[in-house]
């Protein structure tokens, strides 16, 4: 299949295109995060995370800016209604209204304010679910250093009341979640503490409750190698496809690993979108990349 994968299990072969070429959309930027898709604007919105802006992709237009300053924006995702939901290292999750204003939905928990939230889901009953490791608050360069005043959780919001619950609080560093296309199953990136010398490093997978509201049988998935799974996505029958140290990895719903995109930097986030969700768009460090694959992104009840 030429240099462009690598095969681990023959099921790989239908998922991708021998003849799609691996596409550079920019570069020279200091570290991509957060992609999500806007097929109503026909454009992708990223994360610069460490110069503190959101960029804005077309393919008639290319890279221009979106949002400068952006509060140290990380991970992205869209509402039900459409509108693009945030996570600020400065210890927020935001909510852009379609006119255009930012609503603070949440900054603080049990009285503290959050660390520093990195990466966040919308289920189909309006929730948001989202990460909040400390690594906003252990440089100035993603953020700004100060004291983490909470452990790092993961949390359930639900826009409708406002309230905030804890969902797991057994992570060393949170990160990239996706819940499954039927949404009986989460899966969180545990990336552990910035500086750990051996962090622990996996993807776990959670059941979610009948009710929608709670997770419950915590156990490992897939340890990606080389490097680690930042961030992720999964297809419509829920493969998951993670960044790596050498690309993007596809792994079954059984955690083996399928087969490789090879990308010349590591990638910390993906996102699926363009036509029919059929094309990959990959944060790869400094640069952003898109390829078409043959399997199209999960579209969510």
């Amino acid at each position: 299949m030429g240099d462009a994968y690598e095969t681990f299990d023959s099921r790989f072969k239908r998922m991708v295109l021998p003849n799609a070429a691996l596409t550079k959309l920019g570069e020279g930027f200091a570290w991509l995060e957060g992609p999500v898709w806007f097929a109503d604007h026909q454009c992708l919105l990223v994360s610069d995370l460490p110069s503190n802006r959101v960029l804005r992709w077309t393919a008639s237009g290319g890279i221009s800016v979106f949002r400068d300053p952006s509060d140290f924006e990380n991970g992205h995702t869209r509402d039900r209604e459409g509108r693009l939901v945030s996570c600020s290292h400065h210890g927020r999750i935001t909510r852009t209204e379609l006119d255009g204003r930012v609503t603070v939905l949440a900054d603080r928990f049990d009285g503290k304010p959050l660390n520093s939230p990195n990466d966040v889901v919308v289920k189909s009953d309006g929730t948001i679910w989202f990460s909040d490791p400390p690594y906003g608050t252990n440089t100035d360069y993603e953020g700004g250093k100060r004291e983490a005043a909470l452990p790092a959780n993961l949390y359930r919001l639900d826009p409708r009341d406002g309230s905030l619950t804890v969902a797991a609080d057994d992570f060393e560093g949170p990160n990239g979640l996706a819940f499954s296309p039927d949404e009986r199953r989460l899966y969180v990136a545990e990336t552990g503490g910035q500086f750990d010398p051996e962090p622990t490093q996996c993807i776990r997978v959670f059941d979610v409750s009948e009710d929608g509201a709670r997770l419950t049988n915590g156990r490992h998935f897939h340890t990606v190698s080389p490097g680690n799974s930042d961030g992720f996505r999964v297809d419509e029958e829920g493969h998951v496809w993670t960044g790596a140290g050498d690309g993007v990895h596809c792994i079954a719903p059984s955690g083996d690993l399928l087969g490789k995109i090879k990308v010349p930097f590591t990638v910390a986030n993906i996102a699926f979108g363009g036509r029919n969700r059929a094309q990959m768009f990959i944060c790869a460090s400094h640069t952003l990349y898109a390829i078409y694959t043959n399997v199209r992104g999960a579209q969510r009840p």
